[in-house]
């Protein structure tokens, strides 16, 4: 279901620009993520590795880290629904990947919560929720991440 607010058509422009992004990141480059994020200190995510990171230094570093390790994955959204209030937007989703994780296959499939923020006139990530996948997070806390 989607919503007709006039908005939201640029909220699933800035979806689409966010999950290319991830894609590109599962193939080893996150450096289209500093264009779909906004950089102020109130950006948070919380990974499918689990924990927390609070502000764009922090949310851009774990996105490089799971980039140098990742090469030759894929990462699609399906299932999307979009909410636009004022100047504040969510996305619900399901995001599945595959990608080869320092040299390990791996494939998830999970629920994903976006939000975006309009800053200067275009809409900006600032926050992704993803479930959190444990066999992701065993892999990174194993490689010392």
């Amino acid at each position: 279901m989607s919503q007709s607010h006039p908005e939201a058509d640029a909220v699933r422009d800035a979806s689409d620009q966010f999950y290319s992004a991830l894609d590109e990141m599962a193939k080893g480059d996150a450096s289209s993520m500093a264009d779909v994020w906004s950089h102020e200190d109130d950006v948070t995510t919380m990974h499918p590795i689990g924990g927390r990171e609070e502000g764009w230094d922090a949310v851009k570093g774990s996105w490089e880290g799971v980039a140098s390790m990742s090469e030759g994955g894929e990462v699609t959204r399906t299932d999307q629904l979009v909410r636009v209030t004022g100047d504040l937007a969510y996305e619900l989703c399901t995001e599945s990947a595959s990608m080869t994780l320092a040299g390990e296959q791996l494939s998830l499939e999970g629920r994903a919560t976006n939000v975006y923020r309009k800053e200067n006139g275009e809409w900006k990530v600032v926050h992704h929720h993803a479930d959190l996948h444990t066999e992701f997070a065993e892999m990174i806390a194993n490689m010392g991440a």
